[in-house]
């Protein structure tokens, strides 16, 4: 009963967190500029469009009213319209939501994956300190830190393309894009073959997420490390050990429990970031999720898009 309360007292201090949160969100979307300026320079509209189009938006409105308006369409479900649909409008709603889920299914697998191995690496190399297989991981883990995402998707995606017939043939070379939007359709799934399905699907997703997975691997692996030589430097560690139990037990049943405490911390946190940061990676391997999302509302200065971004993501963390 206590852990229960405790936990919702932090979600209820989480929510006006996010609302001070969407309230600046607001402010400096709002400081962008003007959503209409593409409409105005179109030849052939009149004030009286202009007009309409402002009162849809709520631009008729002052900062504080419209942010309110827009805060409690938000709360029913109504996240506004897109400006960015050339003489249409559309829903924002369905338009991040689908961006999130593009973006969640490409980096759920590589933050699982990252946090796996680098917790166990970060244990074998704490466990055997100053071996050589604590060295490499080392080595490993400050190379993947000084190297920024874009520069190894790059790296990546011209290996891929270099050696395309050779990896293309195993399947494992496909960068064009989130194989989703190939194969959701009834006639995309019956002409295709079950191996040929799965070599799609593990060929697009494959060098996005060892992307994505190098810099998290190489930051849970460093805390797991650290973490565990601190604990296993306790007091009842070495109680433990002398009181005659095996070391895999020690290390597993006592040591690793309270070590991966920090680093699940790490890793709740992480998702949240990986999710509104995967925009290089995006962009390089052409998935059209959150990051391509969120370049294309601020380059066409569509507010409503933005703060729907915004707040799926502060959801998130």
């Amino acid at each position: 009963m206590n852990v229960l309360i405790y936990v919702l007292r932090r979600l209820a201090i989480s929510i006006p967190v996010l609302l001070v949160g969407t309230f600046l969100c607001f402010l400096m979307v709002s400081a962008t500029g003007d959503p209409l300026t593409e409409l105005r320079g179109r030849p052939g509209v009149n004030q009286a469009s202009i007009d309409a189009t402002a009162h849809q938006l709520g631009l008729d409105q002052g900062l504080v009213p419209r942010y309110f308006t827009w805060l409690g369409h938000f709360l029913t479900g109504d996240w506004g319209i897109s400006i960015a649909q050339g003489n249409a409008f559309a829903p924002v709603a369905p338009k991040v939501l689908s961006a999130f889920s593009v973006t969640f299914n490409l980096v759920i697998g590589a933050s699982v994956l990252a946090f796996v191995l680098g917790v166990l690496v970060g244990v074998v190399a704490a466990v055997r300190q100053y071996s050589v297989l604590d060295y490499v991981a080392t080595a490993l883990a400050f190379l993947l830190f000084s190297m920024p995402i874009f520069c190894v998707a790059i790296v990546l995606k011209q290996y891929a393309i270099e050696v395309n017939g050779l990896v293309r043939d195993l399947g494992l070379a496909d960068v064009l894009g989130d194989p989703w939007l190939r194969t959701t359709s009834p006639e995309n799934l019956k002409s295709t073959g079950l191996g040929d399905l799965l070599a799609r699907y593990v060929g697009a997703y494959l060098l996005p997420t060892l992307s994505i997975m190098a810099i998290s691997f190489a930051a849970y692996s460093r805390f797991q490390r650290a973490s565990m030589l601190e604990v296993l430097g306790s007091d009842y560690v070495r109680t433990a050990r002398a009181k005659g139990l095996s070391g895999s037990r020690v290390i597993w049943r006592h040591a690793f429990r309270n070590a991966l405490i920090p680093v699940s911390t790490l890793f709740s946190v992480n998702f949240g970031a990986v999710l509104g940061g995967a925009i290089i990676t995006e962009t390089v391997f052409n998935w059209h999720g959150m990051g391509t999302l969120l370049v294309e509302a601020v380059n066409k200065n569509d507010p409503q898009v933005l703060m729907g971004w915004l707040v799926v993501i502060a959801l998130t963390v």
